[in-house]
């Protein structure tokens, strides 16, 4: 994977259409309000295309680009991973109950110590 430095938006005709890509989502929720006299489905198709155009105008953007190369090659990474087998993953989910349980019970021995200490032998509460 490629260690690139973290970049902005620098020129002014992706800013230009990161903003119209937020103005058309902004569209697409005023649209499902307004048309509240509507079907359901008129107004989830207005709202759903407000966010299927903002995607297209995002897409030919720079960012937008960049956004699909970190996301191929991430797919790309997992699937080089090496995922542990099913034995592997109960074991460890075992391994992982069992402290907590132990944890568990060693706080709330260490809980009742201190209430024997400070209400029972400082403070004489019963």
């Amino acid at each position: 994977m490629s260690h690139q430095n973290v970049e902005t938006v620098n020129r002014g005709t992706d800013r230009i259409k990161l903003g119209l890509a937020v103005l058309v989502v902004a569209a697409g929720i005023v649209a499902y309000s307004v048309l509240v006299d509507q079907s359901i489905y008129v107004r989830v198709g207005a709202f759903v295309a407000g966010l299927i155009i903002a995607a297209v105008i995002v897409w030919f953007s720079d960012t937008g680009r960049r956004t699909v190369a970190f996301g191929r090659e991430s797919y790309n990474e997992t699937r080089r991973v090496v995922w542990p087998t099913r034995k592997e993953t109960t074991q460890m989910t075992g391994i992982v109950v069992a402290f907590v349980v132990a944890m568990g019970a060693l706080l709330w021995v260490a809980d009742k110590l201190l209430e024997w200490v400070i209400y029972g032998l400082l403070l004489g509460w019963n």
